[in-house]
């Protein structure tokens, strides 16, 4: 284990997060490939290891420091990208049955590299848009916990997201800059989805103590059938 690695696991630890040197190698393993792919294809403007462990990998674990995961079987990550928040969580929590979404064909294939390269199981990737596999019964009103990170604004992360959130399960979109306008804005959309504001959690990440906020949303009731909406209308005509 090296510094970068050390401090890492010092700032889960202060979370009560231990990670075994399995899942250290299993980061590390990750890391190469973000970097790796990255050359090819845009992944991530952020590729220096410490700013990745950092702003990438503990910023995506960070969502546990406010959500029991270990009360979370299953768990959908809406918009995944490079795979954050989700392969980072999969990684410390081992137990989560994991459903990647992503409309991006290209990042699909980098995520099922990754998950072969990491021998991760239980992990799901659908290469599709939101608003199409929402409407699939086997994912339809399915998950404990459906995530979002940088993805839109919550009007419109709303109802690309909580239709895959079961009554009772949880959406927690990750935000950097404070999302309250956000919020007010997307009252209708909690309302028509069946979402119920909880609270909205705000921290720093270390090194350059950038702010982030999660918006937490509990799922009250399953989804009206006629949400979502056809691909590309959330976007275009949000629910305010």
């Amino acid at each position: 284990m090296d510094s970068i690695q050390a401090q890492f696991c010092t700032l889960l630890q202060a979370h009560g997060i231990q990670v075994s040197e399995e899942q250290l190698k299993q980061f590390e393993r990750y890391y190469e490939i973000l970097v790796e792919w990255n050359e090819k294809m845009n992944l991530t403007g952020i590729t220096e290891r410490e700013q990745v462990y950092i702003k990438h990998f503990y910023d995506s674990i960070s969502l546990a420091f406010h959500v029991p995961m270990g009360e979370m079987g299953s768990m959908a990550d809406i918009g995944s990208g490079a795979g954050f928040p989700g392969i980072p969580l999969k990684i410390c929590f081992p137990h989560l049955q994991l459903t990647i979404v992503d409309s991006l064909n290209k990042r699909i294939q980098f995520l099922q590299h990754v998950v072969n390269e990491l021998g991760l199981s239980q992990v799901r990737l659908l290469h599709g848009r939101a608003e199409d596999l929402a409407r699939q019964e086997e994912l339809r009103d399915g998950f404990d916990l459906v995530t979002a990170r940088a993805v839109a604004r919550m009007a419109v992360l709303n109802e690309f997201c909580l239709p895959f959130a079961k009554p009772g399960g949880l959406f927690v979109a990750m935000k950097g800059s404070n999302p309250a306008d956000e919020i007010k804005e997307a009252a209708r959309s909690l309302s028509e989805l069946k979402g119920k504001w909880v609270r909205t959690p705000k921290f720093q990440l270390p090194l350059d103590q950038s702010e982030r906020h999660l918006v937490i949303i509990q799922k009250t009731a399953p989804t009206p059938k006629k949400y979502p909406r056809k691909a590309g209308t959330p976007a275009k005509t949000p629910l305010v």
